[in-house]
């Protein structure tokens, strides 16, 4: 299986996080910027591709990426048939252990389709 090629330096996704959870830890008035969001979700989704290698469940986080991951049969055309999508805050929050995946879901926070679609074994990363 080949290696998912790293877009984000590790050094500096795990900087964009680190700002994300201080941020989420002492909520203001001023807003995280979104450079340091979209890195910051960007870094996660490259990491989880890195743990869970392959190409059956699809995971997107609107409007800052997507990625492939998780062993099984390879998707190629049309929508995948194992989706799972939420917003960033959601995506960062299940990532850094502040929101487990079943209170996510019971909270309709993701929305995941197919029988592959449960990250659950894989997060918190």
């Amino acid at each position: 299986m080949a290696i998912a090629r790293r877009r984000i330096g590790i050094d500096e996704g795990k900087a964009a996080l680190a700002a994300w959870q201080e941020a989420a830890a002492t909520p203001s008035d001023v807003p995280l910027s979104r450079s340091v969001t979209a890195t910051a979700v960007r870094y996660t989704l490259e990491e989880l591709t890195a743990r869970a290698p392959g190409n059956s469940v699809e995971v997107r986080v609107p409007p800052f990426g997507v990625t492939q991951c998780v062993e099984g049969p390879r998707h190629t055309r049309g929508t995948p048939p194992n989706v799972i999508e939420c917003d960033a805050a959601t995506w960062l929050s299940l990532v850094t252990g502040r929101l487990t995946w079943a209170d996510a879901v019971a909270a309709h926070r993701v929305a995941a389709s197919g029988l592959r679609a449960d990250l659950s074994a894989v997060l918190p990363l």
